[in-house]
């Protein structure tokens, strides 16, 4: 037995990569064996995966934490780190995912919906990837990047299961207290329940095993009466809350207070669901005499419950799952639906203002360029140099209005800008002063790159 959650928050946090390794070929009779630093493995992704067995948000409530595993550091001969393992998180069909700020950002709709809610670091390349015919001996390795880490809100948009139909003070209240955690007001009078009560059953013998576990959604539908087809009383709103279920469970009231025979109260039932929407006739359902403590007539060949003393109880619950169970197969057969894999925009390099004279430069695209474990070594710094060029980022400082001895902010690094017919330098701070440093501090930023090319030839 547990209690319906319809709305939740995640945190989801991706494994990190693993750092690339520095490593160099050490053995007897191999003069100057070059690099053989190994590459660290990628971080596991976490995935939300909409499963139709799942009927609720309850997982969520108390523990909202989903993480995926690290990857492996590299070591040396070139052995690359082995990859995090990813994580796949089982949510309800029709989730809906919302940022902080409330922004849609996907809707599981259907069964298999698949969407990357964070995204794994990309592991560290070892500084053999960075060999080359003008780097004999690189000695500077990539980071591991960070996985992502994101909050999120979850909205459960619920088809319920097995819907309870019935006059007022009929016992559906009560029947759904007592085979779930549901507790909806119970009182001894009609109409007491005025909005629908919704409660998870689960049905299985060894709860450490999912895979033998039912678990299905009940929802308590308020009394209906004769005329609510008709909209009387509050019959539109009572029974727009039927339409998707995919079970209908009829009580019908054996006691002497009744209003009608309990032939009398299936006839208006049935009548009321078919003069609001024919197909509901056609919809499984269950016919069950309720308050068999104090039942004062009968009908034939229906089951008698008792929701007080708990009398049939346990068989109308199977009953119920057999039905469930049937109805899910049914539709998992008949679906058309595609599943449908949703991946996040990937993220762009922007400039952004952060004082008179910071800037910083944002995107995954940009970090992922300077993510090397060593910043004041000469060869990874023109390593860097190449890649925020290939990226575009000083045409976009460029544009941005970047003056002369503004600081730039790049991740871990951050440089001076100088521009000089276009170009821009590094601030000297931040790695030993070299030539190559000093003609770039005056020159172009194109000019760092083929300044190291030439001093490796």
């Amino acid at each position: 037995m547990s209690s319906f959650v319809d709305a939740a928050q995640l945190h989801a946090k991706a494994g990190d990569g693993g750092a690339g390794c520095v490593s160099f070929r050490r053995e007897a009779h191999v003069a100057k064996g070059g690099p053989d630093g190994g590459d660290g493995g990628r971080g596991g992704d976490v995935w939300l995966v909409a499963d139709p067995n799942q009927a609720s948000l309850l997982g969520f409530r108390d523990h909202p934490f989903r993480r995926a595993s690290d990857g492996h550091h590299g070591t040396s001969k070139r052995q690359h780190g082995a990859r995090g393992e990813e994580l796949v998180v089982k949510v309800p069909v029709g989730t809906v995912v919302h940022d902080r700020d409330g922004v849609v950002l996907v809707d599981l709709a259907g069964p298999g919906d698949r969407w990357l809610a964070a995204e794994g670091g990309l592991g560290g390349a070892g500084n053999a990837r960075f060999l080359s015919n003008r780097r004999r001996a690189p000695a500077f390795a990539e980071q591991g990047e960070r996985g992502q880490e994101r909050w999120y809100d979850l909205e459960l948009k619920l088809q319920a299961d097995v819907a309870l139909i019935g006059f007022p003070n009929v016992g559906k209240s009560t029947l759904i207290a007592r085979i779930s955690a549901a507790r909806p007001k119970i009182a001894d009078y009609p109409f007491t329940t005025l909005v629908p009560n919704l409660g998870v059953v689960r049905v299985g013998r060894r709860a450490s095993r999912p895979e033998d576990v039912t678990e299905f959604v009940v929802a308590d539908i308020p009394g209906l009466i004769e005329g609510a087809a008709q909209g009387r009383g509050l019959g539109h709103d009572f029974l727009r809350h039927v339409e998707r279920a995919r079970v209908l469970c009829v009580l019908l009231d054996l006691s002497e207070t009744a209003p009608l025979s309990p032939q009398g109260q299936l006839d208006v039932l049935l009548r009321e669901l078919g003069d609001y929407r024919g197909e509901l006739l056609e919809r499984p359902r269950l016919i069950v005499g309720s308050k068999g403590d104090v039942a004062a007539q009968h009908l034939a060949d229906v089951a008698v419950i008792s929701s007080v003393t708990g009398e049939g109880v346990a068989a109308l619950v199977t009953a119920m799952a057999a039905e469930v169970s049937g109805a899910r197969e049914r539709e998992a057969t008949e679906a058309t639906h595609e599943v449908v894999v949703h991946r996040p925009v990937a993220d762009e390099v922007v400039v952004v203002r952060q004082g008179p004279h910071e800037w910083c430069v944002e995107g995954r695209p940009a970090l992922r360029a300077v993510r090397f474990q060593d910043l004041t070594d000469d060869e990874a710094l023109a390593e860097i140099v190449r890649r925020l060029r290939d990226l575009g980022v000083d045409r976009l400082l460029g544009r941005a209005g970047v003056h002369d001895g503004d600081v730039v902010t790049v991740g871990a690094l951050s440089f001076e800008w100088w521009r000089d017919d276009g170009g821009a330098g590094l601030d000297r701070g931040h790695h030993r002063a070299t030539r190559r440093e000093r003609l770039a501090r005056h020159g172009r930023l194109d000019d760092v790159a083929g300044d190291q090319e030439r001093d490796d030839t």
